[in-house]
């Protein structure tokens, strides 16, 4: 699962805008900070098109190829 969400640090905690799905109670997540290089300014076009850049090629890195033949079968992740 990958979301991408935005939060506000305050006294070394980040804060949230939006609550996480119960789901992930209890689990480990990975977080990757990008911040702003203007704080409550709405990044540029050419610099949100840099970051994106950046988060992909990140992104990339934890990514995998699947076989030719893979074929994602919705109804088996509810068989447990």
């Amino acid at each position: 699962m990958t979301r991408i969400l935005q939060a506000t640090c305050h006294n070394g905690e980040l804060i949230l805008t939006e609550k996480l799905d119960s789901a992930l109670e209890g689990k480990t997540l990975k977080i990757m900070i990008l911040a702003d290089s203007e704080p409550n300014q709405p990044p540029s076009p050419e610099n949100r098109r840099s970051q994106i850049a950046q988060f992909l090629e990140k992104a990339q890195q934890h990514s995998f190829k699947l076989p030719p033949n893979y074929r994602f079968d919705r109804d088996e992740i509810y068989d447990r």
